[in-house]
């Protein structure tokens, strides 16, 4: 779980857990939409079922959404939170995507029938580096940019730690809440009235609390593996595996196969 803090006390927008809780509001989160892409017309939102999670299948990697909504148009959003760990985003975004068409679609459907889809995250730094507030991709043609591939896919990024006249007024309100700076916007004003009941919320403090310790023990198993690994690798006197191991997971998993150590 991303967060700039761990107590459940100090939690802020910027925590993915509390993000999601506070959009499960469809007037606010209808709102924050609205202000991120201000030339569509949302008129409502609901909550498919694929908001809890996406697995694919036993052998692939399993996602959970913050936020996974679709509106009057029948186009999808996804809304992730993220202060942290924002390297791996780009492909993050090409993964989820995936998943997401993959929910959409049943056997025998055409694939004219996928969902228009967005994908947007929400950034405390700027994962790419020009200064910009809000970064938007869609797949165009590299020789002629005029001309769209027309999957109807879209991916935004959106960064707090800019300076740049790029965006609304109303946008930069709640990037610089996320931020962690005070505004008197309304919208934001409702949205911090809301992580404060929120907080108040026994049950979404137990399941935080409960993840949280879930985390704890995955990162405490993985070290613990890696401990192994790496004791097997000094008795076999393969010391120039030591460092590679830590820097290359897909070769790390392969050693972990090779030693017999569960994965």
């Amino acid at each position: 779980m991303g967060a700039n803090h761990t107590n459940w006390e100090d939690l802020g927008i910027s925590n993915d857990f509390l993000f999601g809780k506070v959009m499960q509001n469809p007037r606010l989160c209808q709102e924050l939409l609205q202000r991120i892409l201000p030339d569509l017309k949302i008129d409502h939102i609901e909550y498919p079922e694929l908001q809890k999670a996406i697995k694919p299948d036993a052998d692939a990697k399993s996602i959970r959404l913050d936020v996974y909504v679709k509106d009057n148009k029948n186009i999808v959003y996804n809304i992730e939170m993220q202060a942290s760990g924002t390297k791996e985003l780009p492909k993050r975004s090409r993964y989820y995507q995936s998943l997401i068409d993959l929910q959409l679609i049943d056997k025998g459907q055409t694939y004219r029938t996928l969902n228009r889809s967005f994908i947007i995250f929400i950034c405390l730094e700027d994962i790419f580096g020009h200064g910009r507030h809000i970064y938007t991709f869609e797949n165009l043609c590299k020789e002629d940019s005029s001309i769209s591939m027309g999957d109807e896919t879209t991916k935004i990024f959106l960064n707090a730690d800019s300076n740049m006249d790029d965006i609304s007024k109303e946008l930069k309100a709640f990037l610089d809440y996320a931020a962690g700076k005070t505004t008197n916007d309304t919208f934001v004003q409702e949205l911090d009235e809301a992580v404060k009941e929120a907080k108040q919320n026994r049950e979404w403090r137990h399941e935080y609390m409960t993840l949280l310790m879930r985390d704890q023990i995955n990162v405490e198993k993985g070290e613990d593996k890696l401990s192994q690994l790496i004791a097997r690798l000094m008795e076999d006197k393969r010391s120039q595996d030591v460092i590679r191991v830590t820097q290359d997971k897909l070769y790390r998993n392969k050693l972990y196969e090779e030693y017999l150590i569960d994965q």
